[in-house]
């Protein structure tokens, strides 16, 4: 399975060797809602002290959305024909998924330090220890790896691209918006802030500020509650329980599509 894996991996980056693009818009989209919501939104809602603020929030965005290309990678792979070719030979099942999800893992992490430059150029700072540090780059890359797996079960089931970007935005952009990942969860009304609190993007971007030693502006309401006091815990949790489930699933998935 693992030499399987590290095949479709070197096929996967080949292809983002020969069409460059797909690298651009793995950098380009975070790069705008960095200057978008730093200099626009920021001016606000606390300036300098909101842009250290604000860049755990990107980050865990940026992780979030990189699923967008495993979603839009097997749906074409499916679609091309890709597939039917790789279940006619003598191969793990499971690193075809593996192989997508990996390569889109390293286009994940050129994004990460594309965004850590940026954040430095514009005023972030990690202030707490390197040890911390590079725990919340961790946090960052499982969880960028558990929601690759939720992209690769979305490119399976849908039938075709058109219909997996669709769905794959359909479910990214609530999630991410209704979360702490720009503003304050607290300073959220009624039922919406008891979803932003229990969201794993909160749970995810709140660890990763509270490593990187990254306070809120002061007049951001403080988070309160079991999953603010135990960000770290319960992100690394709920990154636990979908692996659990879409790893399955995506091989269910996977051979269903040779039913089609």
């Amino acid at each position: 399975m693992f030499t399987d894996t590290a095949v479709l991996v070197e096929r996967n980056l080949i292809t983002v060797r020969r069409i460059p693009t797909l690298l651009v818009s793995a950098t380009v989209q975070p790069l705008m809602f960095v200057f978008l919501f730093a200099y626009v939104f920021g001016a606000t809602l606390g300036g300098g002290q909101y842009r250290e603020f604000l860049m755990a929030g990107i980050f865990t965005q940026t992780m979030l959305f990189n699923s967008a290309f495993t979603t839009v990678g097997l749906a074409n792979d499916l679609s091309d024909g890709i597939v039917d070719r790789l279940r006619s030979l003598p191969m793990s099942r499971l690193a075809v998924i593996t192989g997508r999800v990996v390569s889109d893992m390293v286009l994940g992490v050129v994004g990460l330090a594309v965004m850590v430059v940026c954040g430095l150029l514009i005023g972030w700072r990690i202030r707490g220890s390197a040890i911390d540090a590079l725990i919340a780059f961790a946090l960052l890359l499982v969880f960028a790896f558990a929601m690759a797996w939720v992209g690769a079960v979305t490119g399976l089931a849908a039938r075709n691209v058109e219909v997996a970007q669709s769905i794959g935005f359909l479910w990214m952009f609530p999630v991410t918006f209704l979360s702490s990942a720009f503003i304050s969860a607290a300073s959220l009304p009624g039922p919406l802030r008891a979803i932003a609190e229990w969201n794993p993007v909160t749970a995810v971007a709140t660890a990763s500020r509270e490593l990187f030693g990254n306070a809120a502006p002061p007049d951001f309401p403080e988070p309160a509650g079991w999953p603010a006091d135990h960000a770290l815990v319960y992100a690394l949790g709920w990154c636990g329980v979908v692996l659990a489930v879409c790893v399955p699933l995506s091989l269910w998935l996977y051979r269903r599509s040779a039913r089609r």
